[in-house]
């Protein structure tokens, strides 16, 4: 037991939970603005494969990951047109913009890098690992914090900045009546779509960073289709969390912590095929346990939720 449970376990948890958390964020924007985001995966994935693009022609993870952010803005604004401005149901846009970013980085993958399935380069550098100066020296929590990537800190400070946001500011309150009750909202001067546009546009900001954690922060390479549901499986946490920042994090903890605990099990001479299950099947099972039909409506209503 002592194999399978100790503070690597929980500081690989943090790291492998950061993409999941950032996107699940996203999602929560935009379910909060009104809009089910379904296309988290894909964005995700443009994400990771621009940030590895930007690293190679910049040599800098700074410029890669501002490039990835604008590269996944650009889609975030074609789904804001379609799903907001055009009225197109949401789940649809989301589902064609999954496999559009599926098809774009797999083709751009081979013209870009002419490479097929995957691309490394051991010259390249990825994101440093900060040594936190005074949690290092706590124990425990210092083996659990400190030596992550810059953005495993950020999507904490994200997470609490979104919280303060939402119930501790007049933006936030607007911007939640905005997607609660749109015609509400517009009866008293809000402007719904501004905040619609806004939610999408910071979705894709926080998936462009979860992609660039993958492809950046827990390796340096880029293989065709590596998100590997995870954006879906940041759609759970964020519905489990009830699109409340607090709860988003805590169930993104228990995914993160159940995909590191997968890999831990490869270490027993378990099948592959078995232990990569865990982290989807535990998404299977939290499903049972979520009875909130509140997503299902929106869901079902989010082609006109913006009118």
């Amino acid at each position: 037991m002592d194999q399978l449970l100790d503070l690597a376990l929980f500081n690989s948890a943090l790291r492998v939970l950061t993409p999941i958390l950032l996107a699940a964020l996203g999602g929560a924007l935009c379910a909060r603005a009104g809009l089910f985001n379904v296309g988290l995966e894909g964005l995700m994935l443009i994400g990771a494969f621009t940030a590895i693009v930007g690293n190679h022609y910049f040599s800098n993870t700074a410029l890669a990951i501002l490039f990835a952010i604008a590269c996944v803005s650009i889609f975030s604004l074609l789904f804001a047109y379609l799903s907001i401005h055009l009225q197109a149901n949401v789940i649809v846009v989301g589902i064609a913009m999954n496999f559009l970013a599926l098809g774009l980085t797999t083709f751009s993958l081979r013209t870009i890098f002419h490479v097929k399935g995957a691309y490394h380069n051991k010259e390249m550098i990825g994101l440093p690992k900060w040594e936190l100066p005074l949690i290092k020296d706590i124990p425990v929590v210092g083996d659990i914090l400190s030596g992550q990537s810059p953005l495993v800190y950020l999507a904490l400070v994200l997470a609490g900045l979104l919280w303060y946001y939402f119930y501790r500011t007049i933006g936030g309150f607007r911007f939640l009546a905005a997607g609660g009750n749109p015609l509400a909202a517009r009866s008293i001067g809000i402007r719904v779509r501004r905040y619609q546009y806004g939610a999408v546009l910071a979705c894709g900001v926080l998936c462009a960073l979860a992609g660039a954690q993958l492809s950046l922060g827990q390796v340096t390479m880029f293989t065709e289709g590596m998100t590997a549901g995870r954006g879906f499986i940041a759609l759970v946490a964020m519905m489990l969390g009830q699109s409340g920042p607090l709860g988003v994090v805590a169930s993104s903890a228990l995914f993160g912590l159940m995909d590191s605990f997968s890999i831990r099990l490869q270490g027993l001479s378990l099948p592959s095929h078995f232990t990569q299950m865990v982290p989807y099947a535990v998404t299977i099972v939290a499903m049972f346990f979520f009875k909130d039909k509140g997503f299902l409506k929106d869901a079902q209503s989010s082609g006109s939720s913006s009118r």
